[in-house]
């Protein structure tokens, strides 16, 4: 089941709509089609209570200047390029440099930025949402034409599932996400520090500095404070006198999973890549 509001209107006078998919248990989630954001989560906590777990924002001009991409679809590359340049096929592409010298989520022209197709569709036992894009040519410095869409589906086991898919007719780079932030206490509960988050990484990627720029090395996770494997609250270590961290501000670095640590579906080449419990 869905159903469509008007959530605003840009500059331009277009109009940007919000879509909600509701399971039989009551569980909602809600995205605009404005950059495909992820907007809220109503999901039930231990005594049924449902509640908002996705951080988002209620106005469009938020949704514009939000410095934290918060539920965005990035894209076409998601994380910074150094430089703000890369080589592929033996050509050098220039990209904007908005972060310092490099470039970061593919901006400053956030898909974000831009209302996206959608179509509805009911399964069984669960309702999906499509949001489809055609990025021409050099759209924000990257070679080829991409029809790109992302599915959001929700399922009766509350689940919400996330699909990309991409066609490019030359190649290109193609590194999508989605960038929600959670708050499993749901908003006004304070921090997240107290949730509880286990992953599988042995290993992450170490920077250089602020910038946040991978050096090309992987680092074991092995008595440092990025060892999350058997499960340790998320503000536990985020304070220590770790490099990586301070580099950071907390614990932005890429961590790489270990796909074989826990395999949930073999058939579907699906693993656990983390686990997120809020006390």
């Amino acid at each position: 089941m869905y159903k469509k509001v008007k959530f605003g209107e840009l500059e331009d006078g277009r109009e940007v709509f919000q879509y909600t998919l509701t399971n039989r248990n009551g569980v909602t989630a809600s995205f605009l089609d404005l950059g495909g954001i992820w907007s809220s989560m109503l999901v039930p906590d231990a005594n049924g209570r449902l509640d908002d777990v996705v951080l988002g924002y209620d106005t469009i001009e938020a949704c514009l200047v939000n410095g934290g991409h918060l539920g965005e679809i990035v894209g076409r590359n998601a994380n910074r390029i150094g430089r703000a340049e890369f080589t592929l096929n033996g050509v050098t592409y220039k990209l904007a440099a908005n972060n310092g010298p490099n470039n970061l989520h593919s901006g400053p022209d956030f898909y974000r930025d831009r209302i996206w197709d959608t179509e509805l569709s009911e399964g069984e036992g669960e309702s999906s949402i499509t949001f489809s894009l055609i990025s021409p040519d050099g759209d924000q410095g990257y070679p080829g034409n991409a029809r790109i869409s992302v599915v959001y589906t929700l399922t009766d086991e509350n689940e919400l599932k996330i699909r990309y898919h991409m066609i490019c007719d030359r190649d290109t780079v193609a590194n999508m996400t989605n960038h929600s932030y959670f708050n499993l206490g749901v908003h006004g509960s304070g921090t997240i520090l107290n949730h509880v988050l286990t992953l599988m990484a042995d290993s992450y990627t170490p920077v250089r500095d602020s910038a946040s720029i991978p050096t090309g090395e992987k680092a074991d996770v092995t008595g440092t404070p990025m060892d999350f494997r058997q499960g340790k609250a998320i503000g536990l270590d985020i304070d220590a006198d770790f490099q990586q961290l301070q580099y950071t501000g907390g614990y932005d670095p890429n961590f790489v999973i270990n796909q074989n640590a826990v395999t949930d579906d073999t058939t579907a080449g699906l693993y656990r890549a983390a686990v997120v419990v809020s006390s």
